[in-house]
């Protein structure tokens, strides 16, 4: 039977992410990003989430390298669930977003479609970690809709070798 486990998140980080290796020495970061709801609640305000990320190996280096406290971040991966008994022998589960794919996000004032900078970034700037296979590098712009209702995404990828 098939099946789809895909989740794309964009929000901002909580917290600095912080690298860790493990006893196999395999980098690992986990940290948490609050992700605005799409519509409002009874007292007028957007209520957040807070979902926990997992990103792991050149992922985890990425984050943690380029991504700070409050550091918009789009992530893409898939939802896993894991469960473990605590010390008091209670069951615990764990749900969080195992990330595949972290991406800078540019809003509209740090970045337009038609001459993409990249926040004044020079190509030299970029590490090779965030490019894809042809060397450019992909990056979302938000945009707040005028209504309020929530936000639009456009993926736009970055050519690091075009003239300006």
């Amino acid at each position: 039977m098939p099946s789809l486990n895909k989740a794309i998140l964009i929000g901002n980080i909580t917290a600095d992410p912080e690298l860790k290796q493990t006893p196999s020495g395999v980098s690992v970061c986990s940290f948490a990003i609050g992700v605005s709801r799409r519509f409002k609640d009874a007292s007028g305000n957007y209520p957040t989430d807070f979902i926990n990320i997992v990103a792991w190996r050149q992922t985890a280096e990425f984050v943690s390298k380029y991504f700070r406290k409050g550091s918009p971040i789009c992530i893409v991966g898939s939802i896993q669930v894991r469960n473990y008994t605590d010390a008091q022998g209670n069951k615990r589960y764990i749900t969080e977003v195992v990330a595949d794919e972290a991406s800078f996000v540019a809003s509209k004032q740090d970045s337009a479609p038609q001459n993409p900078s990249f926040a004044g970034l020079g190509d030299g700037d970029i590490p090779q970690e965030a490019r894809n296979t042809k060397g450019q590098i992909p990056f979302v712009i938000m945009l707040k809709k005028a209504d309020g209702s929530g936000i639009d995404c456009k993926e736009y990828l970055f050519d690091a070798g075009m003239k300006k």
